[in-house]
């Protein structure tokens, strides 16, 4: 059964909300907000003023401490709550301590991002929101009951019974709007709904990861297998070749054969390096950039410096945004000279690639440049890229080495 909210069943289906459910629920979320939100109000006021007071014996501090950290407790009661008109549940966000004991406990909660989150909703709802529910409660149904109930013998007073008599209808469809409203603003705050976002990012990063093993499979099995039979026929088309006839037909034959076997050698040899490059395995970033510097049909300038080897995915993906922005300068820019920077900052690989040619690149244009910021928006990086009309074009990118 998919999850519903109230504000759904609300907006899906207007007549026969009124029998369901629904209207009920939302009352009790109002209801419970309003008694939660004075209680802890209360409570958490009193804390504070008493902490502030027992600061000069020391003591306050500890009370403060826990006024701070009350936020978990009501944002746990809120996610709670939030079951009433949201059948979707709401995970607790926070990440168990890595060992036991209060102390790991407390440490783990205080650098927590979302541990000040809960305290700044907390604040918001004590101040405001609870108030809010009051008010709604009192607008949908206190005030039509009492304008409602006017005194009927003075004649005057028909027109607020008729207006009362008439927002009545309307109060489950107010309760449930305001309900729908505060329940969303909540799980905004308290439950986002990014674990799914999360898991897609964790999913297609597998998927760059698998890929990856796979290129480096097949680059395996080209070099160590196609590629060395290759050779071997080739060392053997030339020993054929000695027992030929030198000038004959066969020998000239032979002789066609080795070039094209050659050829294909060369072919397969590449192919295989844009598979994947063999001196990024063995030796890293640095090597591999070279070779593809070494390559290139237009000067390039490689200034890598890392003080150790990047994880594989990230030099793969550096790799290969730096053979695509070569290529591009190469082939679409008529650039007269390229240059590759790479440098690791803290725990980021900060990579430029820039061209003095005419500009102009265009992702949408085929180049391969949305692909590289897919495979660097799925390791968590960046890409930005600056590419005027009349150059010069420049690629940066930051990956993160976690």
């Amino acid at each position: 059964m998919r999850p519903e909210t109230a504000w759904q069943a609300l907006a899906q289906r207007p007549l026969r909300f009124l029998t369901s459910a629904w209207p009920w629920r939302s009352l009790a979320y109002l209801l419970t907000g309003v008694a939660f939100g004075a209680v802890a109000g209360t409570v958490l006021v009193l804390l504070t003023v008493a902490g502030l007071v027992l600061l000069a014996v020391g003591v306050g501090v500890a009370v403060l401490l826990g006024v701070a950290l009350s936020g978990i407790l009501v944002a746990r009661v809120e996610r709670w709550r939030l079951r009433l008109v949201d059948s979707d549940p709401a995970p607790d966000p926070h990440r168990p301590p890595p060992r036991p004991g209060r102390r790991a406990w407390l440490s783990t909660r205080l650098h927590e991002h979302v541990t000040w989150r809960e305290l700044g909703f907390t604040a918001v709802s004590l101040a405001a929101l609870w108030w809010m529910d009051l008010l709604v409660l009192g607008f949908a149904l206190v005030l039509p009951f009492v304008v409602g109930t006017s005194p009927l013998d003075d004649p005057g007073a028909w027109p607020f019974a008729i207006i009362g008599l008439c927002m009545l209808p309307a109060a489950p469809y107010t309760l449930t709007a305001w309900a729908g409203a505060r329940a969303a603003l909540t799980r905004l705050l308290l439950a986002p709904r990014d674990q799914e976002l999360t898991r897609v990012r964790a999913s297609r990063a597998r998927l760059v990861d698998a890929f990856d093993a796979e290129r480096r499979r097949i680059e395996r099995d080209l070099h160590d297998g196609a590629q060395q039979r290759l050779v071997s026929l080739n060392v053997l088309l030339g020993l054929a070749r000695l027992d030929a006839a030198p000038g004959s037909p066969v020998e000239r034959q032979l002789a066609d054969a080795q070039e094209q076997l050659t050829l294909a050698v060369q072919e397969l040899r590449e192919l295989s390096r844009g598979v994947h490059p063999k001196a990024l395995t063995d030796h890293g970033l640095a090597a591999a950039v070279d070779n593809l510097a070494t390559r290139s049909s237009v000067p390039v300038e490689v200034d890598i410096r890392l003080p150790h080897r990047l994880p594989p995915g990230v030099e793969t993906t550096a790799y290969f945004v730096v053979a695509e922005a070569l290529a591009n300068a190469a082939k679409h820019s008529g650039a007269g000279r390229a240059e590759v920077r790479a440098r690791l900052r803290t725990d980021t690989l900060v990579l430029s690639v820039g061209d003095d040619g005419t500009g102009g690149a265009d992702p949408a244009a085929g180049t391969g440049l949305t692909g590289l910021a897919d495979r660097v928006e799925a390791t968590d990086g960046r890409l930005w890229l600056s590419s005027p009309a009349g150059g010069p074009t420049l690629i940066h990118v930051e990956l993160p080495c976690r």
